[in-house]
């Protein structure tokens, strides 16, 4: 099977092939999805944000500059989709369901008190330490970080689909890494 560039399955869906969308699409669920559950951290919200990306990506396809990156374009509507949707939802802090001692009902509800291994145990530790750490972040370190981390996105390209200088994305990735670094040494 051949594998096409993002530039020629959009140019060929802009001459009416429907299929090459179809593939666009598929190769870009899951990373989508995963950039936007950073942000949402509910499956639901970001199986909706996800959905409205997409939509909008096929009503806006007419207008995608050619000469771009597919994939800094795509990710593009993905943050600007995402911030919308938090615009509009007011979110509900998890403090709000603490009584008087200071007990959180629904934080005790999310603990699993099932035995794991010690291995996976410390893995998970880890990761609850370090997302917890990154969500404490401004969502413009968040974001940088998250994009080249997990996404493995160039400095350029992150400039280009935050809309931001360059010089701009390099100093919220130092400064980002810089507050995450004291966070964690809190522990």
């Amino acid at each position: 099977m051949q594998t096409y560039k993002d530039e020629q399955l959009i140019a060929d869906y802009l001459r009416g092939d429907e299929k090459s969308l179809e593939l666009l699409i598929k190769r870009y669920l899951k990373s989508i999805y995963s950039f936007v559950y950073q942000y949402a951290s509910n499956p639901q919200d970001a199986q909706d944000i996800t959905q409205e990306v997409f939509i909008k990506i096929w009503r806006s396809s007419r207008r995608f500059n050619q000469k771009k990156s597919f994939k800094t374009w795509i990710f593009s509507i993905a943050k600007n989709t995402t911030i919308d949707f938090f615009r509009k939802k007011k979110a509900i802090p998890f403090s709000v369901f603490e009584n008087a001692e200071g007990n959180n009902a629904v934080i005790d509800m999310l603990v699993d008190t099932a035995p794991i291994p010690d291995k996976l145990f410390e893995q998970a530790s880890i990761t609850r330490m370090l997302n917890s750490a990154m969500n404490k972040l401004s969502l413009k370190y968040r974001m940088v970080l998250s994009l080249h981390y997990n996404d493995h996105f160039t400095f350029r390209e992150i400039a280009e689909i935050l809309s931001e200088s360059i010089n701009t994305v390099k100093t919220h990735h130092r400064r980002g890494i810089a507050i995450l670094r004291r966070f964690l040494k809190e522990k």
